[in-house]
C-alpha cells in the first residue's frame, strides 16, 4: 500500500484587503504599478503575473521590517527594471527609497501607497548556470 500524495496550494490566487477608499487605490494600484483592477464579471480577464520566484515570509510580531509596529502585512513585487521603475514612479511624485545594498538574491526598493500600505520592489539577480 503506498501512501497518497500530500496536495499542495500552486501559488497565490489573489491578495484581499480593506482600503478606506477601494476605487482610488485600486486605481493607483493600476496606474502606477499596473497591476489591474479586479474584474466585474466573469468574462472579464483579471491581472496576470508573469511567472517567477516568490518568497512566503512570516515574521515575528516585533519585527519592524514593515515599518510602523501595528502593520500586519507588507507587499512585494518583482520588477524587470528596479532603476526605471523607481525613476517612473518618482517622476509621478511618488516617494520611494532604494535600499543601496546589493544582496545575493537581487535589489529592492520602498514605498508606500497612498493608504500607507508598505510595498517593496524587488529586481531579483538573475544567477546563470556557469556561476
Amino acid at each position: 500500500m503506498h501512501a497518497e500524495e500530500k496536495q499542495r496550494v500552486l501559488g497565490f490566487g489573489g491578495f484581499f484587503f480593506k482600503a478606506e477608499d477601494p476605487a482610488a487605490l485600486a486605481q493607483w494600484y493600476e496606474e502606477h504599478l499596473g497591476v489591474t483592477k479586479t474584474p466585474t464579471t466573469y468574462e472579464e480577464e483579471p491581472w496576470k503575473q508573469e511567472g517567477g520566484n516568490t518568497v512566503f515570509g512570516v515574521f515575528r510580531d516585533t519585527t519592524s521590517y514593515f515599518g510602523a509596529s501595528e502593520q500586519q502585512w507588507m507587499l512585494n513585487f518583482r520588477v524587470a527594471d528596479l532603476d526605471a521603475m523607481v525613476a517612473q514612479l518618482r517622476e509621478s511624485g511618488i516617494e520611494v527609497e532604494v535600499d543601496p545594498t546589493e544582496y545575493p538574491n537581487g535589489w529592492f526598493a520602498r514605498l508606500a501607497d497612498p493608504e500607507g500600505n508598505p510595498i517593496q520592489l524587488w529586481q531579483e539577480k538573475i544567477i546563470s548556470s556557469s556561476d
